[in-house]
């Protein structure tokens, strides 16, 4: 399905986005490099462990976020699993800011790795292998969109126990300790009043990291889990003595929902840490829209 929230679009907008809603059918791996990696060595009969989709852009191509924007198609996999094993659902690391053309979209230039948890059956025979994998989907884009999807397997053994790949786990740690999440440091509100939306954010205890300085805060990035606010639309904050932020975003032309929502679904990232030390990138939120 192909994220959109902004139907009244200037002409060459509707010429990008007709690109990227194309249906997954490309067979070349045109702009990426994908596989699908085992952070451990074998397989435990019953246990869960975490399998990485691995996706290496060629210079100038990104791929898409859970939610990508206003243009783009999220990376997917649809697993094929032997009977009695189970995948969870398939984790994107954090958000990063990108750009189909001159549309500023939700998703990743850098090499990263999305990941899911598997869980075995607890009848494995030790000794034996086996053969898990699906299908991966994706739009790749750089000057052009190229959709794709490919079959992607992986053979590992079955064993009593076992230990971790030193490379993949590494990765996978990577972007473990970057996810977004919640943080009782900071407090948020949010108002709407007709185009416009205002979020607020506060530092709640001494843990909180304040912005230093304007140029500082206005390096911060909300992105948008559900298309409420336009992700290409200007971001405009302002940092008070005090460390608040208040940030203003542009309501999207079009939204997916049934009717409006009642909270304000994002993520803001900041590289510089929402947490004394640096830690914490991306704070999750989702406070209730005033209206």
């Amino acid at each position: 399905m192909v994220h959109r929230s902004h139907f009244s679009l200037r002409p060459w907008r509707l010429v990008l986005l007709a690109l990227c809603v194309l249906p997954l059918v490309a067979k070349a791996q045109t702009g990426l490099k994908l596989q699908l990696v085992s952070e451990q060595t074998a397989v435990v009969p019953g246990k869960p462990f975490t399998v990485g989709l691995y996706i290496e852009h060629d210079r100038g191509y990104h791929t898409y976020w859970r939610f990508p924007g206003i243009v783009g198609v999220p990376t997917q996999m649809k697993w094929d699993l032997p009977r009695g094993w189970k995948a969870g659902e398939l984790v994107y690391p954090e958000p990063e800011r990108t750009l189909m053309f001159k549309i500023k979209a939700q998703g990743f230039d850098r090499d990263v790795m999305l990941r899911t948890e598997i869980t075995p059956p607890s009848n494995l025979k030790i000794g034996e292998q086996v053969l898990i994998g699906g299908k991966a989907s994706w739009m790749c884009c750089g000057n052009t969109c190229h959709p794709g999807s490919m079959e992607l397997t992986l053979m590992l053994p079955v064993a009593e126990t076992a230990e971790l790949n030193s490379k993949w786990h590494k990765l996978l740690d990577q972007e473990r300790a970057h996810a977004e999440r919640t943080s009782d440091a900071w407090s948020a509100t949010a108002s709407e009043k007709g185009e416009t939306i205002t979020l607020s954010l506060r530092p709640a205890s001494a843990e909180a990291r304040v912005s230093k300085s304007q140029r500082e805060a206005d390096k911060i990035i909300v992105f948008t889990e559900d298309g409420w606010f336009d992700s290409d639309k200007p971001q405009t904050i302002q940092r008070h003595d005090d460390g608040s932020l208040a940030i203003t975003l542009i309501k999207a032309d079009a939204y997916l929902g049934n009717k409006p929502p009642k909270t304000l679904v994002a993520i803001v990232r900041n590289d510089d840490g929402w947490l004394q030390g640096g830690e914490l990138r991306c704070l999750k939120i989702a406070p209730k829209i005033e209206r």
